[in-house]
């Protein structure tokens, strides 16, 4: 077993990179991928190597080289001493040691030192791969259109599912960036006693609030004299040459755009913005070409003052603001965007638009929805465990199994593609079968009833505490759902981390981002599957006799970290885990 540097994880992404390095050799003796050698183009380094993850294929391969790929490097796809022996020799930070390789029909296939891997990773509790591998600097406001007034603040009765999704979406958003070092604040405030703020809560989501009589009247006034003054406002002369264009005129205000518009007289004194000429001069890229001239209303004032308040919150010069919004809104929340640029405000600002969420044969608002999804909660948990669920400790457990089985719903899917709720089939709200949110929190308990059992047994005197991960030896763990379950989930998360926010960093691609914002749901419902197929196959607490406590004890480090992984990963979801079912 080879000795891996401890203060370095090992990571899959420096792992790809350096076997790719390994298999092109010297940059002076193999070409660029832009180069030609007779008719053949080199591949780019990355796509080099594929690791795999089906538990068929890690039986025999932990990276594979195609022979596609091998073929583009050397004649007849002959892999030369040389260049094998790098590759088995491969060591390096963060790299995954190799044990052996061997090139067959398929490619170039490499196996990893499997026990070395596991004790780089378990000796130590595994914290390092529970985190993002680095920290970012910067603020992020997350604003969520869909909770400002318009005029009146909405309420569970008013906001739809479309709009529950953003929030949702948003909150998620939150928790990852937070993960990743930035600063984020969240716009709009809302009124602290508002029922809007307690259904909120009742979904786990701890939206800012204010005192019900607090105000942002000077921030209004500023914004509102920033746009009289703005270079972008239409003068008088201006407007007899131009129409009013542009699609929904409101200029992000409320319901439908124009009932501001009640008379032609109110109509000509109204303040009226050139958007169109604000993202063209500005360099804005990706505005809707039939963004016009708008009036700006009340509605569209307060939203900007709110913007305005919560990008003061931030530490740094620049923040970002990220408008989480539906599909439905996002032309008004263009309009608002542009409009706070003609204010003056510099910060970036992209979009990140959800789909629509459809609901065929019913219509549900998200207060509906939600007690739906509750109901259907406590009488699945009635009919599996009887007339124990009662009291507030159960009353506690239906409340995050509701919010996690409206989560994984709405937010397993990528957020551009629409939803499709079937309400009437409670398959969701079951803990039998990979369904989703349910499914995920039920084998999380799992693992928090395994640790349970074996406690009982060290007070009983049959089992010795768990011992250090450097006294084991960790080739015990042979169980290809071992291998699977550390390949898969322990060692890759701390890069699925790394991947929520750096859509944010790119410059340009316009006003639109698109952030992977379904993967930690998927992760964790892939991650629910293997698990529950290993824990159904493997009996972990074996006899207590001495010569089988080694491999009782590796499997429980491998167990209590995948635990803490359930806990980081649910902890992006702000879903606490459920210790007992």
């Amino acid at each position: 077993m080879e000795n891996i540097e401890e203060s370095s994880p090992l990571r899959i992404t420096p792992t790809v990179r350096a076997l790719s390095s390994a298999l092109r050799g010297k940059r002076e003796n193999v070409p660029d991928s832009s180069q030609l050698n007779g008719d053949r183009i080199f591949p780019e380094p990355e796509k080099l190597w594929f690791k795999e993850s089906s538990a068929k294929n890690l039986r025999n391969r932990d990276f594979l080289s195609p022979t596609t790929m091998l073929n583009t490097l050397y004649a007849d796809g002959q892999v030369p001493p040389s260049v094998m022996s790098r590759v088995l020799s491969l060591r390096g930070s963060g790299i995954l040691p190799v044990a052996g390789g061997e090139v067959m029909g398929e490619g170039l296939r490499v196996r990893v030192d499997r026990a070395a891997a596991f004790k780089a990773v378990l000796a130590d509790g595994a914290t390092e791969y529970l985190k993002p591998s680095s920290q970012k600097p910067g603020c992020v406001v997350l604003n969520c259109p869909a909770l400002h007034p318009k005029p009146n603040t909405p309420t569970p009765e008013t906001l739809t599912l479309g709009q529950l999704r953003t929030v949702l979406l948003a909150d998620h958003m939150g928790a990852l960036l937070r993960r990743q070092g930035l600063a984020v604040s969240y716009c709009p405030m809302l009124p602290e006693d508002s029922d809007i703020v307690t259904f909120l809560r009742a979904l786990g989501i701890d939206w800012p609030t204010a005192p019900a009589n607090w105000t942002n009247e000077e921030r209004e006034e500023k914004i509102q004299e920033a746009l009289e003054n703005s270079p972008y406002r239409e003068r008088e002369t201006e407007r007899g040459r131009r129409t009013s264009g542009g699609r929904g005129g409101g200029g992000g205000g409320g319901g439908g755009g124009r009932k501001a518009e009640e008379g032609e007289g109110e109509n000509e004194r109204a303040l009226r913005v050139n958007l169109k000429r604000v993202f063209q001069e500005e360099g804005l890229l990706g505005y809707d070409p039939s963004l016009g001239t708008c009036i700006v209303h009340r509605d569209s004032v307060s939203h900007l003052a709110q913007l305005d308040r919560a990008t003061a919150d931030c530490t740094v010069a620049m923040a970002t603001a990220l408008h989480v919004t539906s599909c439905q809104d996002e032309f008004r929340q263009q309009q608002i965007a542009v409009l706070w640029r003609a204010s003056g405000a510099t910060h970036t600002q992209r979009h990140l638009v959800c789909g629509p969420v459809k609901t065929p044969g019913s219509h549900l608002t998200a207060a509906q929805y939600l007690q739906l999804r509750r109901g259907q909660m406590k009488e699945a948990s009635e009919m599996k465990y009887g007339d124990q669920v009662e009291g507030q400790t159960w009353d506690d457990i239906i409340r995050v199994m509701t919010s996690a089985t409206v989560r994984f719903e709405l937010l397993s899917t990528v957020h551009t593609s629409p939803v499709t709720l079937d309400l009437q089939r409670e398959g969701g709200v079951s803990t039998k079968g990979p369904r989703g949110g349910v499914f995920v929190m039920y084998n999380c308990a799992r693992l928090h009833t395994l640790f349970d059992s074996y406690e009982r047994g060290v007070e009983k005197g049959l089992y010795p505490e768990i011992p250090e991960g450097s006294q084991l030896d960790f080739s015990a763990l042979k169980e290809e759902g071992e291998w699977l379950l550390l390949f898969n989930y322990l060692i890759p998360f701390s890069e699925l981390l790394d991947q929520s926010g750096q859509a944010l960093d790119c410059d340009g691609g316009g006003a639109r981002v698109n952030l992977k914002s379904e993967q930690i749901c998927k992760f964790l419902v892939s991650l629910s599957k293997d698990f529950s197929s290993y824990y159904n196959r493997v009996h972990v607490l074996g006899e207590p006799l001495p010569h089988l406590f080694n491999q009782m004890f590796c499997r429980l480090h491998l167990l209590r970290a995948l635990r803490e992984l359930y806990h980081s990963a649910l902890d992006t979801l702000n879903l606490p885990p459920i210790r007992q079912l």
